[in-house]
């Protein structure tokens, strides 16, 4: 991890982008700073508290070549030295050093928005869409992945009173930048992305796009008397058009599927309201994808199916790589910690594909078992 860690040049790049200046002679050195909280990250550490089990190991000091590492203290005064401004002049400059060596001409982007529970009153924590904890304030980040390399191209913290596709643009602008948009061949995003704007922006950037549609009355509606076509068994398809905006505006393709519930117990979508006297269908469960690719319907369901595989790499983040953990009283310092871990979880995967080799991309904690220790 140490080689992954200098040739990947992650370690050259921390040294230039004008990292928070410790505010003593005798403080850290920022990029001993941040390379101790990517180590404590591999480790399994999720709060600030926990670095004080790296400065108790000699070991891993020594193969790092480190006399000794900054205790909790001095890493929360590191990251809430970290504004607004800061973060945006540096974290775009990480992911660029990851995106540009990969050796593909097109690349399938992924944007997911989750929502993070918190226990305090840190900045940015507000009530909003909470799923699992209704009513629990929270952090609600935006995220953008790779799939192709499964690198983590972007990502921001925001409250979480804020919606889904909440400064999504800007967030895609700022992605878009980081990874060259002539470089992106597919966008997929959840349906809290289903806006006339964001769709209007692809199309006008010459981005594809696949977006899990937002279900509503006026696009129930469009469902009505479609001829289904049978894929296998349980699984049917059709294809509609629709206009997302309430004034009503541009038609779009609209990929629909339903899935036989008798047939496939654990199928996943919605029950829906469709028939002349608004008696619930359940027998199928219903999805819908608005796209702008000119591909046969069950190409752009394979390939919308396919995202699933990013669903995994925000679960092992949540869960291996503490990414939920590290926060702060300031917003930002919360924000640095956050996107520092993302750039952990970049170098983890170069460490898997380029060194393992690893065919079935064994989880963090696997690694800790069969391989580190």
């Amino acid at each position: 991890m140490k080689e992954v860690l200098e040739r990947s040049g992650v370690s050259a790049v921390v040294g230039e982008i004008g990292l928070p200046e410790p505010g003593s002679h005798r403080g850290y050195e920022p990029p001993l700073v941040v390379e101790s909280y990517l180590v404590n990250v591999w480790m399994g550490c999720y709060r600030m508290s926990h670095t004080e089990v790296l400065r108790r190991d000699e070991t891993l000091k020594a193969l790092f070549g480190w006399k000794q590492t900054p205790s909790a203290s001095s890493c929360g005064r590191f990251f809430n030295k970290f504004s607004q401004a800061r973060n945006q002049e540096v974290f775009p400059v990480l992911p660029r050093r990851f995106m540009d060596p990969i050796p593909l001409g097109k690349m399938t982007l992924d944007v997911d928005s989750s929502v993070i529970p918190r226990y305090g009153s840190q900045q940015g924590v507000a009530r909003g869409y909470n799923p699992g904890k209704p009513g629990r304030g929270s952090h609600h980040p935006l995220r953008a992945l790779v799939a192709e390399p499964r690198l983590g191209a972007n990502a921001w913290l925001r409250p979480g009173n804020t919606g889904a596709s909440s400064s999504a643009e800007h967030f895609l602008e700022e992605t878009f930048g980081i990874i060259g948009r002539e470089r992106i061949g597919l966008v997929r995003a959840d349906s809290g992305f289903c806006r006339e704007k964001m769709m209007s922006d692809f199309e006008q950037k010459g981005v594809p796009y696949i977006v899990a549609a937002r279900f509503h009355g006026g696009l129930k509606a469009t469902v009505r008397g479609a001829r289904w076509l049978r894929l296998k068994d349980g699984v049917e398809i059709c294809e509609t058009r629709h206009a997302f905006s309430a004034r009503g505006g541009q038609e779009r393709r609209l990929i629909w599927m339903r899935k036989d519930v008798e047939r496939l117990p654990r199928s996943t979508g919605r029950q829906l309201e469709i028939w002349e006297d608004e008696v619930l269908d359940t027998r199928y469960r219903y999805s819908a994808y608005s796209t702008s690719l000119e591909l046969p319907a069950e190409a752009v369901w394979c390939l919308y199916r396919d995202r699933g595989d990013a669903e995994n790499r925000i679960k092992e983040r949540k869960y291996d790589f503490g990414i939920e953990g590290f926060h702060l009283k300031n917003f930002w310092g919360t924000e640095a910690a956050f996107r520092f871990a993302i750039v952990a979880c970049n170098l983890m995967s170069l460490f898997r594909q380029l060194v393992l080799k690893a065919a079935n991309q064994p989880t963090l904690a696997t690694l800790r078992v069969q391989c580190f220790a």
